[in-house]
C-alpha cells in the first residue's frame, strides 16, 4: 500500500481528509482524552472541511427474529466510509471483526478505524470483501 497513490484507494482523497482531520484533532488535544473528546472534535473538523457525516448510527442486532440490542457505529463519513474511533494502545482483532459487521449492515465498502495512543494517531482501512463495486 506504501507504493500506491492517494487516487488509486478506494476513496483515496476522502480517507486522506478524514486521516488528516484525526492528526489535526491528536495535535491540539494530544494523548488521554476519551473517545468521546476526540469524537467531538473530529466532528468540528468535519464541519470546518464541510465534509457531511452522520454520527452514531445504530444497527440493530438480532437474534432468531428478536432484537437483543444495537451497535452503535462513530461516524459514517459523506455517506462512504465509516469511521470508528479508538483510544488504545493497540488495534486488535475484536475491533475489525466490529467494523466489518458495521461495513455489511450499512452496505459501505470501506471503514476506517482511527486509534489514539500515546506514540500518535494510527488508523488500519477495512474493505468489506463483499462489494465489488462503489
Amino acid at each position: 500500500m506504501a507504493n500506491k497513490k492517494v487516487n488509486d484507494l478506494v476513496f483515496g482523497s476522502l480517507s486522506y481528509k478524514i486521516v488528516g482531520a484525526a492528526f489535526n484533532v491528536f495535535n491540539i488535544l494530544g494523548y488521554g482524552m476519551n473517545e468521546k473528546y476526540y469524537q467531538k472534535a473530529f466532528a468540528k473538523e468535519l464541519d470546518l472541511l464541510n465534509i457531511p457525516y452522520k454520527r452514531e448510527e445504530k444497527i440493530s442486532l438480532d437474534y432468531k427474529g428478536s432484537k437483543l440490542g444495537s451497535y452503535v457505529a462513530d461516524f459514517i463519513v459523506d455517506d462512504k466510509v465509516v469511521v470508528e474511533f479508538k483510544v488504545r494502545p493497540r488495534l486488535g482483532y475484536t475491533y475489525i471483526k466490529q467494523v466489518n459487521e458495521y461495513l455489511g449492515k450499512f452496505n459501505k465498502k470501506l471503514a476506517l478505524i482511527i486509534y489514539f495512543n500515546k506514540n500518535g494517531v494510527h488508523f488500519r482501512r477495512v474493505l468489506n470483501p463483499n462489494l465489488k463495486n462503489y
